[in-house]
């Protein structure tokens, strides 16, 4: 699972670590990534080569805080939709339990493929795609730390997959990928091209109520101060304007519309309830705000 931050073009390729850090990974991280440091925060438009770029040059550079960061909570082998810790094993909007074995699962934005290893678990035959080399060199990571084989994984864009027509039975996505596209129509159709007929597609993503509020954990979070219909996106840019990050806002409308568009069925609309006992914050996500709005919108969808 992959969320937003705290708050593939151009050739550039982001630092090594030094050798002391995750020694384990496997050869090969790319250099020469720009410092993000004083970036400034602002909502300003932009297109899709920019938001891919960006998407591409961050993950790259903050996979390894955010594997440090997070991998316990994702594990190496969990289906986690989202922060407030739903799990597939009991939620199971991909299918019921027995019912994956045998088929053919594309997971989108899948970071360190933790969702793709617990569907191998279950006899399904995943692929792990993510536009990050650094978030895949941990996938490998974690298959060579557990002497297991690797899943499959391929690096691209989500909104042009690199797959024949008809290609999945499944695609799935927990934070990866959507709300960094900033053509989410496109990548809808994209989805519905590579699903065979009767495929089932569901995603999580912030919820877009959100959006109307501060990301932050506290009080402060709590008051509304952003149109939420305003889908003017996200942008950090450093002092030439150049996006370091950058993540899209569409309402729920927009969503339902754009699958509806690219020819699916919405099946379900999940906002899972923060639960109890649950005390782990994780950037703007927390107890206080959890409890009383909503942080996640999970989306299940069949290819009709």
């Amino acid at each position: 699972m992959t969320t937003t931050p705290d708050h593939s073009a151009d050739g550039s390729r982001p630092e090594d670590l030094p050798d002391d850090d995750h020694e384990d990974l496997p050869e090969g991280l790319p250099e020469g990534l720009p410092e993000e440091d004083d970036d400034d925060a602002i909502r300003r438009p932009a297109g899709v080569g920019e938001s891919s770029r960006a998407s591409r040059h961050w993950w790259d550079r903050n996979a390894d805080e955010y594997q440090d960061e997070h991998g316990a909570f994702l594990g190496d082998d969990r289906f986690v939709w989202c922060p407030e810790g739903l799990d597939e094993a009991d939620a199971h909007l991909l299918g019921e339990p027995g019912t994956l074995k045998g088929l053919d699962v594309l997971e989108i934005g899948a970071g360190a493929a933790q969702c793709s290893r617990w569907l191998t678990a279950r006899g399904a035959r995943p692929v792990a795609l993510d536009i990050s080399f650094r978030q895949l060199q941990h996938s490998r990571r974690i298959d060579l730390s557990r002497d297991a084989a690797p899943v499959a994984v391929v690096q691209a864009d989500a909104a042009v997959l690199p797959f024949a027509d008809s290609s999945f039975d499944i695609a799935c996505s927990a934070y990866g990928a959507v709300p960094f596209s900033a053509d989410t129509a496109a990548l809808m159709r994209e989805v519905h091209r590579v699903l065979r007929p009767g495929g089932r597609w569901a995603f999580s993503v912030t919820h877009p109520i959100r959006w109307a509020f501060p990301d932050e954990p506290g009080p402060e979070g709590l008051t509304a101060t952003a149109s939420y219909f305003d889908r003017t996106p996200y942008v950090e840019q450093d002092e030439q304007g150049r996006a370091s990050y950058v993540e899209h806002h569409r309402t729920l409308g927009d969503r339902v519309r754009e699958l509806a568009g690219a020819g699916f069925r919405l099946l379900d609309l999940v906002e899972p309830e923060w639960p109890e006992g649950h005390e782990q914050e994780w950037g703007g996500w927390s107890p206080l705000r959890g409890r009383l709005i909503p942080g996640t919108a999970v989306f299940v969808a069949v290819r009709d």
